[in-house]
């Protein structure tokens, strides 16, 4: 599992919106989100598009059966004002067959 997220995140960091779609299940339920793959990379597009340098860092990553919380750490160049921010981020994900199936966590600052 931590080799699994090791490479979600290198897709994240690389803004690699094909290979994430092979990391998270078509019909994702995330907490007080849309759920759906479409709704989670929408989000992404949207992110980048704001900071297009934006990369997440991983802090700590605790692993429990099919669970991963993650304690990551979110930072990036506004790409019109061009002020960074940095940002803490937690997030838990519920995995099956490879892919998320469940998030929860904090979200992104894009404002």
């Amino acid at each position: 599992m931590r080799d699994w997220f090791a490479d979600y995140l290198d897709a994240l960091n690389r803004h690699d919106l094909v290979a994430l779609r092979e990391l998270i299940d078509p019909s994702v339920k995330r907490a007080h989100l849309p759920g759906g793959v479409d709704a989670w990379m929408a989000d992404l597009t949207d992110l980048f598009a704001a900071f297009p340098d934006w990369r997440w860092k991983r802090i700590q990553l605790v692993v429990e059966e099919d669970r991963i919380a993650a304690h990551l750490r979110g930072s990036g160049t506004h790409g019109t004002t061009r002020r960074h921010v940095n940002v803490a981020e937690f997030g838990f994900y519920r995995l099956a067959k490879g892919r998320i199936v469940e998030y929860t966590g904090t979200e992104h600052v894009t404002e």
